[in-house]
């Protein structure tokens, strides 16, 4: 039986919840005469967009799901008192007013005064306008309106019609049911016209030329259906396709599509006009003359004339040079006596911005004076670029929620430009903090972890030069992926009670992108020494007791892993989410590659040594693939599959304890894990698997049973593996305001690859994998402040191929409350972090 404070509570929520449903009349809240919109439906399309058509529905019934927003307004209502805060507005004024006057000349105390007078006297106008939080988060009735209706109707038939749809059909239907109308737009959208001839008469041979020979990337097709969307579309293309050969004057309002349908029964004449810009005119092509870079721009010094540098026929102008110009040259692709040109105008843009030295840059023209007379059309470019500063700090502070604990954390960083003049960029960081761990050796009086804290200091430089640093000269052809090379160095300090760690690690990296959802590194050293200068012997006792192979041990000795890599990331979303996208990063990378060559063999165990540290090798593939739709304007479909494999390419022999072994050994930070926040979050982090291997709980080398004789299942162990399949799929929908929620279902696991690897249903089988598929679900609230997103996220587990024969469907031995006596229940998992889980 529950505790008592649980079970008032329990009965709180069931009382609630049961006035909810029964006491909460859709229909209670209108007025004589008035009906409630209940449904919407759309019936008859075959060939338009079903969303188009959806969107242009005047009236929308209320939200029911995920929440049912008119029952959360009618629950507030029946707690609104608009007399009450009409009462205590006018108090609030009146307290307020009587303190103003009481301040007398004191400015100060009253300023504060009047913004708390406004503060609080906002508060309650709102709550009088748009009534309380309840009522503000549900949505009052939806009152139908048949005008409305009407006025649906007439603009579904407009867009059926700018669809090609000339003989199509809307009509509007209503059926009232117990004060409840239920809608039906029927659509008769009949055969839509189709393009049979695309023709254009252009009066400039010179344009025609150009029109012609760009004919292949035209958004119009023979056989396509009538559009006027991308009729609009094709005028802006030709804009820019002209604009791109040199007409600097040209402008859509020049291009006119006509379109006939007396050509043949369904079908539609196209033609393209260009006019001239006047009679007996011709459309000019301009040339660059002159281009000048203002690297300074916004600031004034009166009297003082900027100092002029002259590389490759552009001038670069600054009160005081700053800039490397040679650097400045590779981005700018406005160049005098070339002909005018819209992309080269944005590539220069673009690639002046990615150098992260300027606030903003435009590239301004000005028509060269007397040329009209003179029958030449040329133009001098200004490129204006500001300056940021050259110094940039930044401080995070902040709090983690783990293990039961919460663990503040500071992140500094400062950011330098411009460090030797060849807009090369220092990065420095610094962060510190406390992160609640659970502690690894099991404890003696409870079957539940205990968590402890966790300190980590670390410390981060990096220098990014503005292009690849290599022996041979590189060319201005590669400026336009905005190349850049990294040279890193970190240094991170663990120290928790059952050990004390540390990792310097030094890095050499190539970047480009090719596009601006497309970046690829390639980092051909990186190289990482892992030491454990301090370890608890019950901690590394209890380490040699693990079936893994000894994974866990080994990764606490000393280590030195040099490796390289190459990623590939294409991400076509927003930082917050909010684009029909795609996210793909795929990760390959090898270490230790070809240690014979610069290692020694150990005299004892004869595993490669260098400077008498043990280096592994492996290989590590990793590809994550992320999708997102975006069903309404604040509604989201996510989903994601990741995968990984990893192994070592020989065998690496040790001796412990007088005892030598040989295996395919990978460093630690290499394996693949499943569970946590990011990953299935019903799970603890790197705790799910590996396949259906369970770890269970013992007690002096013996293993402890549950009251039904059962053994106790210990998910307190960290459970490396080589192979990863998880996936994830989320719903995310409005809540009020700033605050969001999702529902989630998370699946997954990872398996070991390794013959000799002793946990027992590890091995990755393809006759057993599938039901070795852990799966969890959930919901969550997030807090998108724009800047920053906080997400909670609540998640228990459905099925664990892990747990003990009878308790894999652990959604049958869920409870909301945690019980050491019963440690077979299937509690809920929070987890708190920042950002999207994918």
């Amino acid at each position: 039986m529950l505790p008592a404070p649980r079970r008032v509570f329990s009965l709180l929520l069931l009382s609630l919840s049961l006035n909810l449903l029964l006491g909460c009349s859709p229909t209670r809240l209108l007025q004589p005469g008035q009906n409630l919109l209940y449904r919407v439906r759309l019936e008859g399309v075959k060939e338009a967009s079903t969303d188009r058509l959806q969107a242009l529905y005047q009236q929308k019934p209320n939200t029911r799901f995920p929440l049912p927003k008119l029952a959360i307004y009618q629950l507030g209502q029946s707690f609104y008192n608009p007399e009450r805060l009409r009462r205590q507005l006018e108090e609030e004024r009146t307290k307020y007013d009587s303190l103003i006057r009481l301040a007398g000349r004191d400015s100060v105390t009253v300023g504060q005064l009047l913004l708390k007078r406004e503060k609080h006297t906002q508060r309650h106008q709102l709550a009088l306008t748009k009534g309380n939080a309840l009522m503000r988060i549900g949505e009052a009735p939806v009152v139908y309106d048949s005008l409305l209706t009407t006025r649906t109707a007439e603009q579904m038939a407009v867009f059926l019609r700018s669809q090609g749809f000339f003989r199509s059909q809307v009509r509007a239907t209503e059926k009232t049911t117990d004060r409840r109308v239920s809608v039906t737009y029927s659509v008769t959208e009949n055969q839509p016209f189709r393009y049979a001839q695309l023709d254009y008469h252009i009066g400039d041979t010179a344009v025609a030329a150009v029109v012609l020979a760009g004919s292949s990337t035209s958004l119009l097709h023979l056989g396509d259906r009538y559009n006027e969307e991308a009729i609009g579309l094709e005028r802006s293309r030709l804009e820019t396709l002209l604009k791109n050969a040199g007409y600097y004057d040209f402008r859509q309002q020049y291009v006119t599509l006509e379109a006939d349908t007396s050509f043949a029964p369904g079908t539609v004449r196209l033609r393209t006009i260009v006019a001239n810009p006047g009679p007996g005119e011709r459309h000019k092509v301009y040339t660059v003359r002159r281009v000048n870079v203002f690297t300074d721009a916004g600031t004034t010094r009166f009297g003082v004339k900027r100092d002029t540098v002259r590389r490759d026929s552009v001038n670069f102008l600054a009160y005081r040079q700053r800039y490397s110009s040679k650097v400045l040259n590779q981005r700018v692709e406005v160049r005098p006596g070339s002909r005018y040109s819209l992309l080269n105008t944005q590539t220069t843009q673009r690639q002046l911005a990615d150098l992260d030295m300027f606030r903003f840059n435009t590239v301004t023209y000005q028509k060269v004076q007397g040329d009209s007379a003179s029958g030449l059309a040329r133009l001098d470019a200004n490129i204006y670029a500001s300056p940021l500063k050259k110094f940039q700090e930044t401080t995070e502070l902040g709090a983690t929620y783990s293990a039961l604990l919460v663990g503040p954390f500071a992140n500094i960083r400062v950011k330098t430009r411009n460090l030797f003049g060849g807009a090369e960029v220092l990065e420095t960081s610094l962060r510190a903090g406390l992160e609640g761990q659970y502690r690894q050796v099991p404890n003696p009086t409870s079957n539940s972890p205990k968590g402890v804290y966790s300190f980590q200091l670390g410390g981060n430089v990096s220098l990014i030069l503005p292009q690849f640093l290599v022996p041979w000269q590189t060319n201005r052809f590669l400026t336009r992926y905005n190349p850049k090379t990294r040279v890193s160095t970190s240094y991170t300090y663990v120290k928790r009670p059952d050990y004390t760690r540390t990792n310097l690690e030094g890095s050499y990296d190539y970047i480009w992108q090719r596009s601006a959802y497309q970046q690829y590194v390639v980092t051909p050293l990186n190289i990482s020494l892992l030491n454990t200068s301090k370890i608890d012997p019950d901690f590394k006792a209890y380490l040699g007791t693990l079936a893994n192979n000894g994974a866990i041990l080994r990764s606490f000795g000393r280590q030195l892993v040099p490796s390289a890599s190459a990623t590939s990331l294409y991400n076509s979303n927003d930082f917050n989410q909010t684009r029909n996208a795609a996210y793909f990063r795929v990760v390959a990378e090898l270490g230790g590659l070809g240690r014979q060559l610069y290692t020694q063999p150990d005299p004892a165990s004869g595993d490669p040594r260098l400077a008498g540290i043990p280096v592994l090798d492996y290989a590590r593939f990793n590809a994550d693939y992320r999708r997102y739709y975006k069903l309404t304007p604040l509604t989201y479909l996510a989903w994601r599959l990741n995968t990984g494999v990893a192994h070592a390419l020989t065998r690496t022999t040790f001796t412990a304890d007088g005892v030598t072994s040989s295996s395919f050994v990978i460093p630690y930070d290499k394996y693949f894990f499943a569970g946590g926040g990011s990953s299935l979050r019903a799970w603890r982090p790197r705790r799910l698997g590996p396949g259906s291997y369970t770890t269970f709980l013992t007690k002096d080398g013996q293993p402890q049973y549950d009251s039904r004789g059962k053994l106790i299942q210990d998910e307190n162990v960290e459970q490396p593996a080589e192979l990863l399949l998880e996936g994830s799929v989320e719903y995310r929908f409005p809540i009020y305001d700033y605050i969001y929620g999702a529902f989630f279902t998370d699946f997954g696991n990872v398996w070991s690859l390794r013959p000799d690897d002793p946990r027992e249903g590890a091995n990755f089988s393809a006759n057993r994998f599938y039901r070795e598929i852990a799966v969890g679900s959930g919901l969550g609230i997030r807090f998108d402040l724009t800047f920053l997103i906080i997400r909670l996220d609540i998640a228990t587990k459905v099925y664990d191929p892990t747990a003990v024969p009878g308790d894999k469907w652990a959604i049958r031995r869920f409870a909301v409350w945690r019980n050491d006596a019963k440690p077979w229940l299937n509690t809920p998992t929070l987890n708190v972090g920042i950002g999207y889980p994918f």
